[in-house]
């Protein structure tokens, strides 16, 4: 900690490069200014297209853009800090490795700014749900007296937070392997790792570096600190021996005397014997959404919050935005928004997250793959709207599966019209398209949005 501070403490006229901007450059490169160190930012986007670039100029930073020239690390700089999606193959980074200079993400720097408590939640899926309950919690504990705030790889830069905290204040982050891959003192008094996927191979180059920068995250902690491990994943319960901190286990299958767990017969989610709340609580549907919770009533409990502020959280907390997210109920209907789905994999958790009648939105940019992979999970799909560059495919799809109320939509606006009008009473309209946006909107989050504002208009018909 002292190491920490001292860091802190001498940053004046320290020579720093920043590599990458982005939001989280950007906030790396205005908390090192206040700090009073010489900053140089590096940046491959071009000047005139680069509006940050342009407006740290303003602001007297000195920036150079349109590439990563080499004979930048001639200079004296103290460390360097890269944007989490640069991968450390890139030559700057490459080089700046071999000559010593140390290379940071922006968690590092948080480490030494913030004094109070870090909650830090990493994962291959589920992060940002789990990161956005723990949050909700948290803030809705009354009988906490500090601040709690959530930043991270949800969106928000945690320098952008952090610097506003005291050692009475409390940070919830979401962290990518990225991330935690440029950490080297980085401690979290409390840490969860979800669950491991084989995800992001092309950056870190096979499964075994994944799980390692994943691992990052309960590196520098103590017997004092506790990390949270999925019981039911092998492939991270094995490592429970390789870390220091007090490790407590989630399951969605396995009663746990030591941990929280789902005891599917009752119905209840448990912390150790202690039953905290029933499944019905959690208004968020899915399996997938039960694992979420354990991981975020897990860390609840150990900072002592009550069951009934649990509850009630979890009964209000409708979900990540694009991410499975219940919009309203229009008749009866209700719409859920799962934009962000734009492949198969991410489709099926929404499909196979529901048991009632489903009226399913599918389609968008044609990417050359089968979508067969999703016959199995269209069970409960009574009707289908299919749209996009892949609206032939999914219509045969549709039909292999025998389902035969079945639309064409132009856009968004038409698919939920068509959807609402071939449903009845208590179904699922699903927005879940396994397909990027791209053929039709600029990203995944317009096309959500203009589901959203579609479903509010159907009030009016």
């Amino acid at each position: 900690m002292e190491e920490q501070e001292r860091q802190c403490e001498q940053m004046v006229n320290k020579k720093v490069l920043v590599l990458g901007l982005a939001k989280t450059g950007v906030s790396v490169v205005n908390w090192l200014t206040q700090m009073g160190a010489l900053v140089t930012v590096n940046d491959k986007c071009p000047l005139d297209q680069n509006k940050a670039a342009q407006d740290l100029i303003e602001k007297d930073v000195r920036v150079i853009t349109g590439g990563h020239p080499i004979e930048l690390l001639d200079e004296d700089f103290a460390f360097m800090v890269k944007n989490p999606g640069i991968p450390y193959t890139n030559p700057l980074v490459k080089r700046a490795l071999e000559m010593g200079l140390p290379v940071y993400t922006d968690i590092e720097l948080v480490e030494w700014l913030h004094r109070g408590t870090i909650v830090g939640i990493t994962g291959s899926n589920g992060k940002t749900t789990t990161t956005s309950l723990t949050g909700a919690i948290l803030k809705a504990d009354k009988s906490f007296a500090g601040r709690t705030e959530v930043a991270g790889n949800i969106g928000i830069p945690a320098l952008d937070i952090a610097p506003q905290l005291t050692s009475k204040d409390r940070l919830v982050l979401e962290l990518s392997s990225f991330q935690l891959m440029g950490t080297k003192t980085f401690l979290p008094n409390i840490a969860a790792i979800i669950d491991i996927y084989p995800t992001h191979l092309d950056y870190h180059g096979n499964l075994e570096n994944y799980i390692a920068a994943k691992w990052h995250i309960t590196a520098n902690q103590g017997p004092e600190d506790v990390l949270f491990l999925n019981y039911d994943q092998e492939v991270l319960w094995s490592r429970r021996h390789q870390t220091q901190a007090k490790v407590i286990p989630f399951s969605l299958e396995t009663p746990l005397e030591d941990g929280i767990w789902y005891n599917t017969s009752e119905g209840k989610i448990f912390w150790k014997k202690e039953a905290v709340m029933d499944r019905a609580d959690l208004f968020l549907p899915g399996d997938h959404n039960v694992q979420n919770a354990l991981v975020a009533i897990g860390i609840a409990k150990v900072l002592g919050v009550s069951n009934a502020v649990i509850q009630e959280t979890c009964r209000q907390f409708t979900g990540v935005k694009h991410r499975i997210q219940y919009v309203q109920t229009v008749n009866k209907r209700k719409f859920y928004n799962d934009s962000k789905a734009t492949n198969n994999e991410a489709c099926m958790t929404a499909l196979k997250s529901f048991n009632q009648s489903l009226v399913w939105i599918a389609g968008g940019l044609d990417r050359g793959n089968s979508i067969d992979e999703l016959l199995p999970y269209l069970k409960n799909v009574h009707a289908a709207v299919v749209m996009g560059e892949t609206q032939e495919k999914f219509a045969q799809l549709v039909k292999k599966a025998g389902i035969t109320q079945l639309e064409y939509a132009k856009d968004i606006e038409e698919a939920t019209q068509k959807a609402y009008a071939m449903s009845k009473e208590d179904d699922i309209i699903l927005l879940s398209p396994a397909c990027a946006s791209w053929d039709q909107y600029p990203n995944f989050e317009v096309r959500g949005d203009r589901f959203i504002q579609a479903i509010s208009q159907l009030e009016n018909l």
